[in-house]
C-alpha cells in the first residue's frame, strides 16, 4: 500500500520509529507502511465514522503448526488456550520470571496452524523464546512475515467492507470480566479470557475480529488483489497515524511503546484480554497472582490531555511525566487526535491524584477522568 498516491512512509518522517519492518524482513522484501496518505485528520475521521483500510504489514507473523501447538502454547503463556478451537482468536503475553511483560501477541487458530502476530521488532525475540521451549513437543514455529501480511479494517461500517471480500459478519469480541481479589478457584471459566471470531478469506488467510476492528491476514502474493477489491468497493485508506489515534483514544496499550522493562499486565489493562488468572503455572504467574490479590498494582495507565500551548511537538515515547517536581511516570504514544487534540497514553504511579497538574516536557498535562 506504500505505492498508493499520497502515501508517506513512516521512516521518511521518523528514521528511529518503531513502526518499520525488521531488517531481516526488509531483506526478504517486506516494504514500509504509510504514516498517512496526505490528510491524517480526514483519515482519522474515516476510521471513526465509516470504515478505512490500514496497512499494518510491518507486524511480525509467526506460524505454529504441529499436533501439540495448542497445549504447548497454553503452558508457555498467560492465556488459557487449551479450549481454543478452530476459527477462534485471542491474545496472550509472555512474561519474565518476575512477571514483567516481555512479549504480546494476537492469536488466530485455523484448525491446522496457530498464528501469532506481534509488534515490529519483537518477532525474533518471540520466535527465539518459542524455539528454546520446544523440547520434544510436536511443533514447528517459524517466522512467515515475508509471506503473510496483516491489514486492518477499522470503523463502524466494517461489516460492509467484509462483504466485499465475501466474509460474513464477525461476532463482537467476547471478553470475560476480571474477578475480584482472592476469588474462588474455578470462578474464571476455563477458556480464553478474550475470544475473537475468525473466518477464512476466500483468497487465503483469515479475518479476525478484535478490539479495534477486523484484522486481515493475507498472503503477500494476494495483498494487491485484496486491497484493490476493497478500494474498488469504496473503502478508503488510512495511515498508521490514524490507527494509532484510534488506539490511544481507546486507551489500549502497545507493548514496547506504552510499557517499560518493569511493566506488569495489571498496570496497563492487559489482564482482561490476555491473562487467565486461574489456569495454572506459567512463567511470571506468582507476580500476577500476588498483585491481583493485593488489588492495587503500583502504577496505572492513563490518557493525558496535553495543553499544546508552548509547543505543538508531541513528546516522544519515554518522556518523563512530572508532578510537584518529581517524576511519577512516562509517556508512551502521543498523537494529534481529530477531536481530543494532543493526547497521550502514560504509565504513572497509582498515588498520583486524578486532578493533578502534570508536566510532560514543555507541556502541562491533565488526566482524562472518563
Amino acid at each position: 500500500m506504500i505505492d498508493i498516491a499520497g502515501a508517506v512512509a513512516v521512516e521518511s518522517i521518523d528514521e528511529s520509529s518503531r513502526d518499520q519492518p525488521e531488517p531481516a524482513h526488509v531483506a526478504a522484501g517486506v516494504r514500509p507502511v504509510a504514516a498517512h496518505y496526505g490528510d491524517p485528520m480526514r483519515e482519522q475521521r474515516l476510521l471513526d465514522t465509516e470504515v478505512g483500510l490500514v496497512d499494518r504489514s510491518h507486524r511480525g507473523v509467526i506460524a505454529v503448526p504441529g499436533a501439540d501447538r495448542i497445549s504447548w502454547l497454553h503452558t508457555l503463556t498467560t492465556q488459557h488456550l487449551a479450549e481454543l478451537g478452530p476459527w477462534q482468536g485471542t491474545e496472550l503475553l509472555v512474561l519474565s520470571p518476575n512477571g514483567h511483560i516481555e512479549q504480546h501477541a494476537m492469536v488466530a487458530e485455523d484448525g491446522d496452524t496457530t498464528w501469532l502476530d506481534t509488534e515490529p521488532g519483537a518477532t525474533e525475540g518471540l520466535l527465539t523464546y518459542l524455539e528454546k521451549m520446544r523440547f520434544f513437543s510436536r511443533v514447528e514455529p517459524r517466522d512467515v512475515t515475508a509471506d503473510q501480511a496483516l491489514l486492518s479494517l477499522v470503523g463502524p461500517r466494517v461489516a460492509e467492507a467484509l462483504a466485499l471480500l465475501d466474509v460474513p459478519t464477525l461476532n463482537a469480541p467476547d471478553v470475560s470480566g476480571v474477578p475480584g481479589p482472592k476469588f474462588r478457584s474455578g470462578e474464571v471459566p476455563p477458556r480464553p479470557t478474550a475470544r475473537y471470531d475468525v473466518k477464512p478469506l476466500p483468497s487465503g488467510g483469515w479475518a479476525r475480529r478484535g478490539p479495534l476492528g477486523v484484522d486481515l491476514l493475507v498472503p503477500r502474493t494476494a495483498m494487491d488483489q485484496v486491497v484493490t477489491r476493497l478500494r474498488d468497493g469504496g473503502v478508503g485508506v488510512a495511515g498508521l497515524w490514524a490507527y494509532e489515534a484510534v488506539r490511544v483514544a481507546a486507551r489500549r496499550a502497545r507493548v514496547g511503546v506504552d510499557t517499560d522493562h518493569r511493566t506488569i499486565a495489571a498496570e496497563v489493562d492487559l489482564i482482561a484480554p490476555a491473562v487467565h488468572l486461574d489456569k495454572g503455572c506459567y512463567r511470571g504467574q506468582e507476580t500476577v497472582a500476588r498483585v491481583h490479590n493485593m488489588g492495587r498494582p503500583p502504577r496505572r495507565l492513563v490518557l493525558l490531555h496535553l495543553d499544546g500551548v508552548t509547543t505543538d511537538q508531541l513528546p516522544v515515547a519515554g518522556t518523563p511525566v512530572d508532578f510537584a517536581g518529581r517524576t511519577v511516570g512516562f509517556v508512551g504514544t502521543a498523537v494529534h487526535h481529530h477531536e481530543l487534540g494532543q493526547v497521550a497514553l502514560a504509565v504513572i504511579k497509582r498515588s498520583v491524584p486524578d486532578d493533578a497538574v502534570l508536566r510532560v516536557g514543555e507541556s502541562a498535562a491533565a488526566i482524562d477522568r472518563e
